[in-house]
């Protein structure tokens, strides 16, 4: 299992399996956030699978999926309402972690200065610098 800690609310990872949510867990998370759609590569476990997983192992999930249709605001939305209503940190995956960072920089617009926001993602291995504008115009207009 890769992943990356982005800061102490959230940790951004490759795709999971059943089998690695006690192991998160353990670690101490205490909220998994599938942001893989269903059905995106004939190997990707399904995410009720997951969910079930989660819900043994006594862990919240929810299922923001970002297809092509990209970052909607429901999307940005939902995950800052995760990560508001999270008693811990906030596991959050897709296939390489690259969308799931990708939305938390966006539910970060207008709390954190943009250049915070991207020397985060990349110190956890991700280059956003390329949403700068989007984030600062996100900022400005809050």
């Amino acid at each position: 299992m890769q992943t990356a800690k982005v800061d102490d609310t959230i940790t951004v990872a490759y795709q999971i399996r059943p089998e690695d949510v006690a192991a998160i867990r353990d670690a101490g998370f205490v909220a998994i956030v599938n942001n893989r759609p269903d059905g995106e590569a004939f190997d990707q476990p399904a995410g009720a699978e997951i969910a079930a997983a989660a819900e043994a192992a006594g862990l919240s999930y929810a299922s923001l999926p970002i297809g092509r249709e990209g970052i909607a605001p429901d999307l940005v939305e939902g995950l800052r309402k995760i990560l508001d209503a999270a008693q811990g940190p906030v596991f959050a995956f897709c296939r390489t972690g690259t969308r799931s960072i990708n939305l938390w920089a966006l539910t970060q617009a207008g709390q954190r200065d943009p250049d915070e926001v991207i020397r985060l993602a990349a110190e956890a291995g991700y280059d956003l610098s390329g949403l700068r504008p989007v984030l600062a115009r996100l900022a400005e207009t809050g």
